[in-house]
């Protein structure tokens, strides 16, 4: 029988670190996301990802525990709906969050073949770093990548945004610039930098080898080493210079699968 815990004291250590996690976008001391939402609960379940604790709201108590249900032994902790509401990061609450550890995924867990891996360089936005995830997983990329001053993947507004993907998407992030090149080079993969301006459409790319898709910042866009590394790539648009990096992404993913075949 699932046994409930009840924390009324906003000074609470777990509350303080999930607090502190949400206001800095990251995880946790103890290395766990803040993903709040019922959704992103029962993806953390179906990804059988380790739920270090369950904090619902006394409002939400009912349906969370009917959720929990079946689920292996969680520690739940009920919290009064203001205090909740204070270590909540959504204004709108569902009176439900997860502290989940992530998987842990090595360099080498990116590339398989063939390859297909998105590179983050320096993108900024959480919701965009989200959305690709999303994105890579809809698309069967092998991997993501997030270079050094790319957002933290585990933002709650990226966990969000991923919408459960960044429980199963193997991932790494903070890596160098010149590391992640020499990384990618050795594997022998083909690098596409995304840019609005460049000769090569698309359509015109050879993705059925083993590839790389480079996305820079929503400021500066892809960084000069990476470009001059690179084989520069057009999305053709009417009407727009460019492309959200999230949308860029998903078509770039999307050709990629296309001419590899569905399964």
């Amino acid at each position: 029988m699932l046994k409930a815990e009840t924390l009324r004291s906003p000074a609470n250590p777990l509350l303080k670190e999930v607090r502190r996690a949400v206001a800095r976008g990251t995880l946790t001391r103890s290395g766990c996301c803040v993903a709040e939402s019922f959704h992103l609960l029962e993806e953390a379940l179906r990804s059988n990802c380790e739920i270090v604790a369950v904090i619902a709201s006394e409002s939400a108590r009912a349906a969370v525990e009917g959720r929990l249900r079946d689920a292996p032994p969680v520690r739940l902790l009920v919290l009064p709906d203001s205090l909740f509401e204070s270590v909540a990061s959504t204004e709108t609450t569902q009176g439900v969050l997860a502290l989940v550890r992530p998987p842990a995924w090595s360099l080498s867990r990116l590339f398989r073949d063939p390859s297909l891996v998105v590179v983050l360089d320096g993108l900024q936005d959480p919701g965009n770093a989200g959305a690709i995830l999303r994105a890579a997983e809809a698309f069967g990329a092998t991997g993501v990548l997030g270079l050094k001053g790319t957002v933290n993947p585990y933002n709650p507004k990226a966990v969000r945004a991923s919408a459960g993907s960044v429980f199963r998407v193997p991932l790494v992030w903070g890596v160098q610039a010149s590391e992640a090149l020499a990384t990618l080079q050795q594997q022998r993969l083909d690098l596409y930098a995304a840019v609005p301006s460049a000769r090569r459409l698309l359509s015109e790319a050879d993705l059925r080898r083993g590839c790389a898709f480079i996305i820079g910042s929503e400021g500066r866009g892809v960084s000069e080493a990476l470009r001059a590394a690179s084989m520069e790539l057009r999305i053709p648009t009417s009407g727009v210079e460019s492309l959200n990096a999230a949308v860029a992404a998903a078509i770039l993913l999307y050709e990629a699968r296309r001419q590899r075949g569905w399964p």
